[in-house]
């Protein structure tokens, strides 16, 4: 018997260590060759690492949120052969971020069944398809994908079976459960909870935790927020719609703010700015390149539109839908998730009335969209309605004052408010 060490390979970028994300063996399973054991982070992107070779998993490194550095064992492997010594080990990195599970999850595929203990538990490689409820204390595993979408249907996912490997549920599954008209007996109303849940905060969560511990506790923030009748670019924008080619995205309010942006950007250059507070030091970026705030399933993530300045409407709608999607399904590239110098962040129907924005840390602004809502407004001799809507900015009191913050959102105010001037260039 021979032993193989797989060690955390380096994964580019001069990065020098990397947090571990989820497992995808446990010790004593049985794992073929090129099976993915681990998956770790690094900045916004996630790293599958495979094994090199079968065998028996012998000994994990550490737990999930463990912080590695590169070169580092981090998996020993018994082997049938006399192979000792470490190889190296290609990592796979995925196109985009993936949210860790909650619990170690995955099995490999097993070379061999373990031989069967009498009183034994249910061995992790074996698929329950019983149907039954789980046993008292059995976390069921499942991506944070599936867990968001049983918890939106109001699903228990330990009264589903899963088909995956060890008894993992997948979307199939939470199907077939929807589809059976399967629901978990109903509880009686008015009763005491007990217990607490433990949630490890890892991966993308935590990356999320640092940035805003950052934003809020380095960058006093000033916000700014703005009234916008917005009625007359509405209907600009339906006319729009109604004559747009059928190979081209639907106008939202988004792209008109893009374009809004650059114009007044370009008077109020300081505005599109990042800075870098250790260093002192202020870059002001001649590309426009907006960030747009995206909730996925694993968390808040920013992809960005670059070079706004030279793109029209529906360019600019047609990126954002992209790489928002891309950000939304996992297939963003870093590069796609970085390089921001502005932020826009809205969410669109429940946008509420105004929000404090926080910043897009190192940047110095970031605009806020609310919800549109039809009032009343007095034109001199009566009231009438108008689609009416907020703008909510934030910006760092360190860089931008709050009078110049005041004439850039009064300026975004004056060109949504006269949709005309967006398409006038000068």
């Amino acid at each position: 018997m021979g032993e193989h060490v797989i060690k955390l390979p380096d994964v580019g970028e001069g990065v020098a260590e990397a947090e571990l994300v989820e497992w995808h063996v446990r010790v004593g399973d049985l794992v073929r060759e090129d099976a993915i054991v681990a998956a770790v982070m690094t900045d916004k992107a996630t790293v599958e690492i495979p094994t090199p070779v079968e065998g028996k998993i012998l000994w994990l490194v550490a737990e999930i949120g463990s912080v590695v550095a590169v070169g580092s064992p981090i998996v020993r492997i018994e082997t049938a052969g006399d192979d000792a010594g470490p190889e190296p080990v290609q990592a796979q990195p995925e196109a985009a971020p993936t949210a860790p599970s909650p619990a170690p999850s995955v099995v490999a595929e097993p070379v061999a069944p373990a031989p069967a203990k009498r009183n034994a538990a249910v061995p992790s490689t074996v698929v329950r398809r019983t149907g039954l409820p789980r046993p008292e204390g059995e976390k069921p595993l499942a991506s944070p994908a599936v867990r968001q979408r049983a918890r939106e249907a109001g699903i228990d996912l330990r009264q589903v079976h899963g088909t995956g490997p060890a008894g993992r549920i997948g979307h199939q599954d939470i199907d077939a459960f929807i589809a059976r008209g399967t629901q978990p007996p109903a509880l009686a109303g008015m009763q005491r909870r007990l217990g607490v849940e433990e949630i490890k905060v890892v991966g993308l969560r935590r990356r999320i935790a640092e940035k805003m511990v950052i934003a809020k506790t380095r960058i006093p923030h000033i916000t700014y927020v703005e009234e916008v009748d917005v009625t007359d670019l509405e209907s600009v924008r339906e006319k729009l719609n109604a004559r747009k080619r059928s190979d081209q995205v639907r106008l939202t309010i988004m792209p008109f703010l893009m374009r809004a942006m650059v114009k007044a950007i370009t008077e109020q250059p300081a505005i599109n700015a990042t800075f870098d507070d250790d260093a002192g030091i202020i870059h002001r970026h001649a590309p426009i390149h907006i960030g747009i705030a995206t909730q996925t399933a694993g968390g808040l993530m920013v992809p960005v539109v670059e070079h706004a300045e030279a793109r029209d409407l529906f360019d600019c709608a047609t990126e954002a839908a992209r790489v928002s999607e891309a950000a939304r399904n996992g297939s963003a590239t870093r590069e796609e998730l970085s390089g921001s110098t502005i932020t826009i962040t809205s969410l669109g129907a429940m946008g509420g009335i105004a929000t404090t924005p926080v910043i897009n840390h190192p940047e110095v602004a970031i605009v806020g969209v609310n919800k549109i809502a039809v009032r009343p407004s007095w034109d001199g001799t009566q009231f009438v309605p108008r689609k009416m809507m907020n703008l909510s900015s934030s910006f760092d009191h360190r860089i931008i004052d709050g009078w110049e913050a005041a004439i850039f959102v009064q300026r975004l105010k004056a060109l949504l408010e006269t949709p005309a001037l967006i398409f006038v260039e000068g």
